[in-house]
């Protein structure tokens, strides 16, 4: 049997050295691989040796050479491609160990210019191991050192390395040599503003779920591979305590987190199925703490029905007092950028509920979705605070200044709730003044007057004197009619439809001031 093992990450390599030796191996190798079989006591010969040819350009070129390439891609049952190894004196190569440049790493460090990364770009590996994958037959190829003592074992019993188990190795190599390229074109195509013919996806298994959806269905978390940036969202939260995420915890919490790092200073949301049923912005002037205590406290207001069994996320520091109210209802999860020893002590009590301190929120990232047979792919929402304060009040009356605040803060939720999507919202007064939140929400319904009535319903008498926002235009009066019936004093809206004159009679009839934005905010 002859090997070659050219790895990047070293470690396992002395076991695999060493037990391919055992099994009377003849192995060959380059540089630091090299060097570091030579230290655990393991026969080697450079690669040079095989191939009679010198490394050269630095190292760029190793085992770029047809007695390495042609030794491998050999196939053992025809007779022609013997022959032909033979008449170059050409030896079979029965293994290849492989791992590849540090790109991703190097790539991470600020000070990375682009020669270093250049020359972290792999090219002799990711050729052995794609010619050993594709010729696995009769090649095992190898990328991750966890195989190495399954690979050891199948070698050491007669018909342990059977086809599945072959093949097996061979998806592998290729996943992860398709998974490093499409690091190197996202890295070299940063700051290309179009969209390419072709863009590969570089995915990593952050973690096997118990189910998807639902128990019948399999799934699994995976981190999408960024060069030169730390992990993100949902990916790289720390879990404090609790059970595992679900598929379902991991879509909640990321519209809970999405939605609460959409506002500042101090916001809390309560999301259930995605969308927020509780939503509230606090300014921080009575002190963090009370005011992540009211947020908290207006936002359970929102729909405390709903609230049960929901996700609880805050963009500040969670403290004792909060986390014993939080710990009084069932919820899955609370997030935060961070709990205080006395807060984690409190939720402690709850050993199910999982605790989650999260980075801040990803922004201005490509969205994806998939589709059965393909995936969309968008970039993020991004919002104008322009969009109301420079909007068009298309009513004779004018918003209040406390209808201004209520709608800036209603027209930022409703970007978070599912089409067609209606917001209510109020702005407090007085003592209350510096509070905004939600009080009714309508989403997911096939025509928008029927998300009117659900938002107004939930909001009950809270709807008098409230705020709404649409995400979209309304293209009849009806929705506009059933706000007013309910007390709402003022609407946001794209505006657009051809029945924009309807609503806008309709607004001026119930005395509502109305604002058209020209921008629409769905969230399928």
């Amino acid at each position: 049997m002859r090997v070659i093992l050219s790895v990047s990450e070293k470690s396992g390599i002395g076991l695999l050295g060493r037990g391919l030796a055992e099994l009377g191996a003849e192995i060959y190798s380059t540089g630091g691989t090299k060097r570091a079989l030579e230290a655990a006591g393991v026969p080697v010969y450079a690669v040079s040796k095989l191939t009679g040819f010198p490394e050269i350009l630095g190292g760029r070129v190793k085992t770029l050479h047809p007695v390495v390439h042609g030794g491998i891609l050999a196939r053992r049952d025809v007779n022609a491609d013997l022959e032909e190894i033979s008449e170059h004196n050409l030896n079979a190569i029965d293994l290849v160990a492989v791992n590849l440049y540090p790109f991703e790493e190097t790539v991470a460090r600020p000070s990375t210019t682009l020669s270093d990364a250049l020359e972290q770009i792999d090219i002799g590996g990711p050729a052995m191991l794609r010619a050993a994958a594709k010729n696995y037959q009769a090649v095992l190829p190898l990328c991750d050192p966890a195989d190495y003592p399954g690979v050891l074992a199948a070698l050491g019993q007669p018909g342990r390395a059977d086809e599945a188990f072959r093949r097996r190795l061979a998806a592998k190599a290729f996943r992860h040599t398709a998974g490093y390229d499409a690091l190197i074109a996202a890295y070299l195509g940063q700051g290309d503003e179009s969209w390419p013919q072709e863009l590969p996806l570089g995915l990593r298994r952050v973690q096997e779920l118990r189910y998807g959806e639902n128990p019948q269905q399999r799934a699994a978390f995976y981190a999408v591979r960024r060069p030169g940036k730390d992990a993100s969202g949902l990916v790289a939260a720390r879990q404090l305590q609790g059970k595992p995420l679900s598929y379902n915890n991991i879509l909640d919490a990321d519209a809970a987190w999405a939605a609460v790092s959409d506002y500042h200073p101090v916001t809390v949301a309560i999301i259930k199925h995605t969308n927020p049923c509780g939503l509230a912005r606090v300014d921080d002037a009575g002190g963090l703490d009370s005011s992540t205590l009211a947020a908290y406290e207006l936002a359970l207001a929102g729909d405390p029905q709903a609230a049960f069994g929901g996700i609880v996320a805050v963009n500040a520091p969670v403290g004792g007092v909060q986390a014993e109210c939080i710990s009084r209802r069932f919820y899955e999860i609370v997030l935060a950028p961070e709990f205080s020893a006395g807060a984690l002590e409190v939720l402690g009590s709850r050993p199910d509920l999982r605790v989650l301190a999260m980075p801040p929120y990803p922004a201005g990232e490509l969205r994806w979705r998939s589709v059965a047979g393909g995936v969309l792919v968008q970039e993020a929402d991004c919002l104008d605070d322009a969009e109301v304060a420079g909007g068009r009040v298309v009513t004779r009356r004018t918003p209040s200044d406390e209808e201004w605040l209520a709608l800036a803060f209603a027209w930022r939720a409703v970007r978070h709730v599912k089409s067609n999507a209606i917001v209510l919202a109020q702005a407090g007064e007085g003592p209350a003044a510096g509070q905004t939140a939600l009080v009714g929400m309508g989403a997911g319904q096939p025509s928008r007057v029927a998300s009117v009535e659900i938002a107004v319903e939930r909001a009950g008498s809270r709807a008098a004197g409230s705020v709404l926002a649409s995400d979209a235009f309304f293209p009849k009066a009806d929705g506009i009619e059933a706000a007013a019936r309910a007390g709402v004093r003022a609407i946001v809206q794209p505006g657009g439809s051809r029945g924009d004159g309807e609503t806008i009679a309709a607004a001026d009839a119930a005395g509502l001031a109305m604002i058209f934005t020209g921008a629409r905010h769905f969230c399928h």
